[in-house]
C-alpha cells in the first residue's frame, strides 16, 4: 500500500495575481501564503487476485464509489487525468481530507492532484522532484480549470511560510519567510457552511483583471513589514489586502451569509485580521487573533504552518 499526504494552502496576500491570465498580461504575479497542517490523503493498493488483477477493475473511494473497467470510464476528472497521464493499471484508490474540501478555498483539488501524482510516481518507481510534481499538477488541473492559479499546486506541494513569484515564461520562484508571526498570533479557520464553484468566481475576476494590480503593491509592503518584524503593520496590510480583494469582484461577498460573517468578524474586538480564503464566495474565513483571546460565536479549527510539502511512503 502507498500512502501520500499534501498540505492545504492558506493564501494571505496576492491571491488572483497568480491567475494565469493576469500573469500573461502583466508578466508577473506574487503571493504570500503558507502550507498548513490540514492535509489531503491518497492511498493506492493493488490486490493479488481480486477486483484489480482478476476482474480488471479500478476501485475508487472518495465522496462516492466507482468501479470501472477502463480509465476512460472514471468519472472523477482529477483521478482520471492523473491515471491516464501515467497509464496506470487497475488499482484501489482512496481520497480523503482533514476538512470539507469541495469549494473550500484551500486549493484542495491541487492538493489532491499532488497527493495522487506522488502516489502514482511511487507506484511506477519514478523519481519526481516536488517542483516537477507541482508543475505537472498545474498542467493537469488547468485542463479542467483554465483559471487555476500558479499558487495552488506550489502552495500545497512545497511546505512552509513563503513568498512566491510567478513569471510569464512559466518559472516559479519561492522565498521561505520567518515564522515568528505565528508565535505572536493564533491562526484559525472558520467554515462558512457555503461552498462555491471556483471556476465561476475566478472567471469573473479574470474579466476584471486590471482591478487585481493593486494587490501586488500590498504584497511588497507586507513582505517588508514581515522582514522588519512589524507585525501590527503586517496585519494592517493583511486587512487592506482583503478590502482590495473584495473590490476585484462583486461575487466575492455576494452571498448573505458571507457578507454577515465578514461584517461580524470586522467588528469583533478579538479578531486582529480576517479574510475569506481562496477566490471567495464560500469556504473558510482565515482569522488571526492574539494568543488565546479569540471569542466568537462560530466553530473554528486552529491551524499552523506545515514545514513539509508533499510526502509519501510505501508500506
Amino acid at each position: 500500500m502507498i500512502v501520500t499526504k499534501t498540505p492545504l494552502r492558506i493564501s494571505m496576500f496576492g491571491g488572483s495575481t497568480d491567475n494565469p491570465f493576469f500573469v500573461k498580461k502583466f508578466g508577473y504575479g506574487s503571493v504570500i501564503s503558507f502550507a498548513c497542517d490540514l492535509k489531503t490523503y491518497v492511498t493506492l493498493s493493488q490486490d493479488k487476485f481480486g477486483y484489480n488483477q482478476h476482474n480488471h477493475k479500478y476501485i475508487l473511494n472518495y465522496s462516492k464509489r466507482e468501479e470501472v473497467n477502463s480509465l476512460s470510464n472514471i468519472k472523477n476528472e482529477l483521478v482520471r487525468l492523473v491515471m491516464e497521464h501515467f497509464d496506470v493499471p487497475p488499482l484501489n484508490i482512496s481520497l480523503t481530507s482533514d476538512v470539507f474540501s469541495h469549494g473550500s478555498g484551500l486549493a484542495s483539488s491541487s492538493s489532491y492532484f499532488i497527493s495522487l501524482i506522488k502516489a502514482v510516481s511511487i507506484f511506477k518507481g519514478l523519481s519526481l522532484t516536488d517542483a516537477e510534481i507541482c508543475s505537472l499538477a498545474l498542467e493537469l488541473e488547468q485542463k479542467i480549470n483554465p483559471y487555476c492559479g500558479y499558487q495552488d499546486p506550489y502552495g500545497c506541494g512545497i511546505g512552509g511560510f513563503k513568498r512566491m513569484e510567478f513569471y510569464d515564461n512559466g518559472s516559479v520562484k519561492h522565498e521561505f519567510l520567518p515564522t515568528e508571526l505565528f508565535n505572536v498570533y493564533d491562526t484559525h479557520l472558520i467554515f462558512t457552511g457555503v461552498t462555491r464553484n471556483s471556476k465561476i468566481v475566478l472567471k469573473n475576476i479574470s474579466n476584471n483583471i486590471d482591478k487585481i494590480s493593486p494587490l501586488i503593491h500590498t504584497v511588497n509592503l507586507a513582505h517588508e513589514a514581515l522582514i522588519d518584524k512589524d507585525y501590527d503593520m503586517f496585519m494592517n496590510f493583511f486587512n487592506k489586502s482583503w478590502s482590495q480583494k473584495k473590490n476585484t469582484s462583486d461575487i466575492i461577498t455576494k452571498n448573505n451569509t458571507i457578507k454577515d460573517m465578514d461584517n461580524e468578524l470586522s467588528n469583533n474586538p478579538t479578531v486582529v485580521g480576517h479574510k475569506l480564503c481562496g477566490a471567495g464566495n464560500g469556504g473558510f474565513f482565515l482569522v488571526f487573533s492574539h494568543k488565546d483571546t479569540l471569542n466568537i460565536s462560530y466553530e473554528y479549527v486552529k491551524i499552523n504552518v506545515s514545514p513539509n510539502g508533499v510526502e509519501g511512503e510505501q508500506l
